[in-house]
């Protein structure tokens, strides 16, 4: 079976063809990040436009690089929530054309949910019950899987998302945006133990909320100062303690999360997995006999390839969407 998977939930046009839910056969991604970086983040209105002008030509392009035509495709996947509202209805209407033109069986996708199944891609023979840790700029959500494959969220941040937490502290250094790879770059020449930041805390200690704003707000302050006292600022050693804390953060909820469910597997999934300090960390300070399994590189950050992954073992379990299906730029896990 070939799926069109279409992905517009933020900044990227993205389009995949996926064979039988374990071949790509073609994963196309646009990105806007020139257009947004003077911004310092996602301009809706310039995402949707820039949606609009490329949805076409990337799907074609897809098309193209996977050697088939419309003709040859059997369903079609587009990813419907959360998101931004004009980049979801962009990529939303023209999956629901192609689907109404060939008759083809639609299916709306949840971001999230795609992000995980990226990782199931990478390794077809992991099975719940299991931890889920979604990490990217727009979320932070951790989500404990059953063996029956229901989702129960566990945590989810309460101010920013880490990934934009990496974005805000990469802006205060005066690095470029997107923040998460240019820190995660100079922290390699840093000491990430020379500066002392906080570790968040909430009164309710059963939580396994996060929050990242504390410790954004204490490198604020901490360069603010330098700054008045004339000093030079160690752009490296605060990259690589800030990247230290944030790892330390979430392998916490992470531990409490096993603890609670009693499980030994845990995905890590979304754009900021792919930051290869925070891969290193969890697997070194993890006790042993628990597992970690990240996506591959590529299916990290937002694509079109896990939206049709996913869209082909739901229309595998015989789950549709119906062509009134609108975008929910709030959806949850859950």
């Amino acid at each position: 079976m070939l799926i069109l998977g279409i992905e517009t939930s933020c900044d990227e046009t993205a389009s995949a063809i996926i064979k039988d839910g374990r071949e790509i056969l073609s994963n196309v991604v646009s990105s806007q990040v020139k257009f947004h970086k003077n911004f310092w983040g996602v301009v809706p209105e310039i995402a949707s436009r820039k949606h609009i002008e490329m949805i076409l030509p990337v799907i074609q392009e897809s098309l193209n690089k996977a050697k088939v035509s419309l003709k040859d495709i059997e369903g079609v996947a587009v990813t419907f929530g959360p998101g931004l509202l004009g980049s979801l209805l962009v990529g939303l209407t023209v999956a629901k054309g192609i689907a109404y033109a060939r008759n083809l069986p639609f299916i709306g996708i949840n971001h999230l949910e795609a992000h995980l199944y990226a990782c199931f891609f990478k390794y077809p023979h992991l099975t719940p019950p299991l931890i889920g840790l979604i990490i990217s700029g727009g979320h932070t959500e951790l989500i404990y899987i059953s063996k029956d494959k229901e989702y129960e969220l566990l945590g989810s941040t309460r101010d920013d998302a880490v990934g934009e937490a990496f974005d805000k502290v990469a802006r205060i250094l005066g690095l470029e945006y997107p923040g998460g790879p240019v820190i995660e770059k100079i922290a390699k020449k840093g000491d990430p133990s020379s500066i002392s930041l906080p570790l968040s805390h909430f009164k309710d200690n059963e939580t396994l909320d996060f929050s990242f704003s504390g410790i954004k707000t204490a490198v604020l302050y901490y360069v603010e100062d330098l700054k008045r006292k004339n000093k030079p600022i160690p752009l490296e050693n605060i990259a690589a303690s800030f990247q230290l804390k944030v790892a330390e953060m979430l392998l916490k909820r992470i531990v409490q999360a096993i603890n609670l469910r009693g499980v030994n597997k845990v995905i890590v999934a979304g754009g900021v997995s792919s930051n290869r300090f925070l891969r290193s960390f969890f697997k070194e300070k993890i006790s042993r006999g628990v597992d970690f399994f990240f996506p591959s590189m590529e299916l990290c950050t937002d694509n079109a390839a896990m939206v049709g992954i996913c869209g082909y073992y739901k229309l595998k379990e015989g789950k549709t969407s119906p062509l009134s299906l609108d975008a929910n730029p709030s959806l949850r896990i859950i």
